[in-house]
């Protein structure tokens, strides 16, 4: 088997509830994707799909990744998708870094081999671990009333995980995490997400102030070290998310004990080949883990439900449905979602049904010639 074509295309995705706030006025009303398709001359076909928030997230662009698809894509016509591993050292050999431009190129891979080997994705990831996983929603960033509303009305839907943005002016965010606390039910799942958006002086002012809520403490600052000597100071478990891109930071997180969680983000890491490995040797080390991206429609979903039901629910921590927040639908049979639980397409690879129609013209096509 060889990939006999490659299909490259730009989709923006609007947010159904409009524009995504952080703290520091970075805001986003859209992901900005970009889709790959592998088709093989057996005529099986794999997709993939990044997205990232805006530009101020993550080092990662929409405009970035396309470009890097079109340089990477020559060298993989005529190569075997099903050798996964060494698809993903041939494109850090022809492409120095980016690990986001590789991403959905690496999904297509995972998909494209699983549904030749007619098993869904799931298996190929080390096997299913139960039949859902539990979501979470996100408090964005904004007044005290309005994040206690939206809090409010999470939590009235069934959800029983939040994650409050802050990251902001301390002393404002301290009254926003009290009220989003106050809001909710006892029993409430809370993480205190500041994007990486405060120095250790701040995130130690934030922690002190708000000891009596209890909360999970998310990205304090930018650094693995800055984080750790929050840790050093708080009496708060502490989840890493922005700090982890790849295997080296893993390590320094344990071996410095940064931190009792990672979120790990499939296009910071560079796919779900390279997330798996992460996952696979996070758990080993007693890390909880999330599996999840920076943003995406049904492609990109299915990639992280079947990367979060493949990871031990004991260590599992929850997933997110980032198909439900877009207006665009490109797939029918997307990961179900249940109240607040999301499960796995059935059928191979990633179970779902691309729509090519809905994607648009491609920005690239590629044919290896007969």
């Amino acid at each position: 088997m060889c990939i006999s074509t490659i299909r490259a295309y730009r989709l923006r995705q609007p947010f159904v509830e409009g524009p995504y706030k952080m703290s520091k006025g970075r805001a986003a009303d859209a992901f900005d994707a970009v889709i790959v398709s592998l088709t093989s001359d057996t005529g099986i076909t794999g997709w993939g799909e990044m997205a990232p928030l805006g530009t101020f997230y993550s080092a990662a662009f929409a405009a970035g990744a396309e470009a890097g698809v079109a340089e990477i894509a020559p060298h993989l016509l005529g190569r075997d998708p099903q050798a996964v591993a060494q698809l993903g050292r041939l494109m850090d050999v022809v492409f120095k870094g980016h690990p986001y431009v590789k991403s959905a190129i690496d999904m297509a891979c995972c998909d494209l081999a699983a549904r030749a080997a007619q098993v869904p994705l799931v298996t190929f990831l080390g096997g299913r671990e139960g039949e859902t996983v539990e979501l979470y929603k996100v408090v964005t960033h904004g007044s005290v009333d309005a994040m206690a509303k939206l809090a409010r009305r999470i939590t009235g839907e069934g959800f029983n995980r939040i994650q409050v943005k802050v990251g902001g002016d301390v002393r404002s965010d301290i009254e926003r995490a009290a009220a989003v606390a106050d809001a909710v039910p006892k029993g409430t799942v809370i993480f205190c997400d500041a994007n990486a958006g405060w120095t250790p002086f701040q995130a130690r002012q934030f922690a002190d102030a708000s000891r009596a809520i209890d909360y999970v403490f998310e990205q304090p600052c930018p650094t693995i070290d800055e984080c750790l000597s929050v840790r050093r100071a708080v009496d708060k478990p502490m989840v890493l998310d922005e700090s982890v891109t790849g295997l080296e930071d893993l390590l320094a997180i344990h071996h410095k004990g940064a931190a009792d969680g990672l979120t790990l983000k499939i296009s910071r890491i560079g796919g779900v080949s390279k997330t798996r490995s992460l996952r696979d040797l996070a758990v080993d080390l007693g890390f909880m883990v999330t599996v999840e991206d920076t943003g995406g429609a049904e492609i990109d979903t299915a990639a992280m439900a079947h990367l979060s039901l493949s990871t031990p629910e004991e260590r599992r921590l929850h997933a997110i449905a980032f198909h439900e927040w877009v207006t665009v639908k490109t797939a029918k049979s997307p990961p179900p979602v249940k109240g607040n639980r999301m499960g796995i397409p059935d059928g191979p690879g990633l179970g779902i049904d691309v729509l090519p129609e809905r994607l648009g013209k491609p920005f690239l096509e590629l044919s290896e010639r007969p």
